[in-house]
């Protein structure tokens, strides 16, 4: 097989050779972008799901879907370490510099760039430790509070009426929603609300781990009503072995029932996982067609690979009680658990290992999917766990011999 011809790419956002199962959540994006374009109203998108379901790269095609419906877009990722204003400065500024090269000067994008010129001196805005301007006045009173829940929403009103003003709209992209401090989350709901009631042509395409409805429910009791939310899961059964064999048929290369089962069984389904197995198949493979012992094999490489990488960079970020916490919820099986068989695994109380919980979710390992459960956000990571600890006693055990 021909490595160079190889149609699957695993990463870390990397678009699949077929997008497959996503098509409502598309052409919801697609009615989304033109509603907004001729002043009606519309929901926002809300995506959400454990990593390696394919949100990065749903967003990444929502882009291209709202740049071929004529919007502007802006996309970021939310962090830990930079705040929501920062992330959204520099590309608010580039949009707005957009729509000002426009041919005829226009009052309105004027407005936008002095709002933002506010926005900045009123939450003295940083990016690298450099202090960011425009060169332009601010318009003063508007934006400039300081107070992020208060300003967003104006710093939007006038983006929304510059694009309004161009015949254009916005769509907003934010990944990894769920790092945003309550304060950012509910400065941003309200933002997007106050369009939604102008109908002006800015929206809000986001992505996210599951508790993230529930942060949204708990920051604006309206937000059911603002946003439609999908959750995204593994592929059905159908759809994932046609997101791993009809990439293979375009190439004029074929693979066995039984090996497209074996990929299914071991991936259970997860887009990534499916890109991970369906490169390693190929690459292992020694003649056509691909079959079921090419999918052992590249179930072989695929764990080692996985545990060296996707897995071990999000194991290495943890404290030793971090990896003992995750540890117990490993030893008690698939599936959601209750904090309380956790903390008895590890032999405390609930109210001692809190903090360590709550840290793991900060850091995006685990989640609640109800009040008082705990789970692993990274599908297989159990198994990952189980391996590292073996792998663990085992070079112990060699040590003392």
């Amino acid at each position: 097989m021909n490595p160079i011809r190889n149609p699957f790419s695993p990463g870390a956002g990397t678009p699949p050779p077929e997008l497959v199962g996503r098509q409502e959540i598309l052409e919801k994006a697609k009615i989304l972008f033109e509603r907004i374009k001729i002043g009606k109203s519309e929901q926002c998108v809300l995506l959400v799901g454990l990593r390696g379901v394919g949100k990065t790269v749903l967003l990444s095609e929502i882009d291209r879907i709202a740049q071929d419906c004529g919007c502007k877009s802006i996309q970021i990722e939310a962090n830990e370490k930079m705040t929501l204003a920062s992330l959204l400065l520099s590309p608010l500024r580039q949009l707005l510099f957009q729509f000002d090269r426009m041919e005829a000067l226009n009052e309105k994008v004027k407005r936008g760039l002095r709002v933002l010129k506010s926005f900045i001196n009123g939450l003295r805005i940083k990016y690298q430790d450099i202090e960011i301007g425009l060169d332009i006045d601010p318009e003063q009173g508007t934006a400039d509070s300081g107070n992020l829940e208060a300003d967003l929403p104006f710093l939007f009103e006038a983006i929304g009426e510059a694009a309004l003003a161009r015949k254009s709209a916005v769509a907003i992209i934010i990944d990894e929603i769920q790092y945003l401090s309550e304060e950012e989350l509910s400065a941003l709901i309200t933002a997007i609300h106050k369009m939604a009631q102008k109908r002006l042509p800015l929206t809000l395409i986001g992505a996210g781990l599951p508790n993230l409805i529930g942060h949204t429910g708990k920051s604006k009791s309206y937000s059911e009503r603002l946003f439609n939310f999908y959750a995204l899961g593994p592929l059905e059964k159908e759809d994932a072995i046609s997101a791993v064999r009809n990439p293979i048929v375009e190439q004029h290369a074929s693979i066995t029932n039984e090996a497209l089962d074996e990929i299914f069984t071991q991936t259970k389904g997860y887009p990534y996982f499916l890109q991970e197995w369906g490169y390693q198949a190929w690459n292992l493979a020694k003649k056509l067609p691909i079959d079921l012992e090419d999918v052992r094999l590249a179930t072989e490489k695929s764990l080692r690979r996985l545990d060296e990488g996707f897995f071990r960079v999000r194991f290495d970020r943890l404290t030793p009680r971090e990896k003992e916490y995750l540890y117990a919820l490993t030893l008690l099986g698939n599936g959601p658990k209750r904090s309380s068989d956790v903390a008895e695994k590890l032999k405390t109380s609930s109210q001692r290992v809190a903090p360590i919980r709550n840290n793991l979710i900060k850091k995006g390992m685990i989640y609640s999917p109800a009040h008082g459960d705990t789970d692993f956000t990274v599908p297989l990571f159990a198994d990952f766990m189980k391996r590292a600890w073996r792998k663990k006693s085992s070079d112990h055990n060699e040590t003392i011999r």
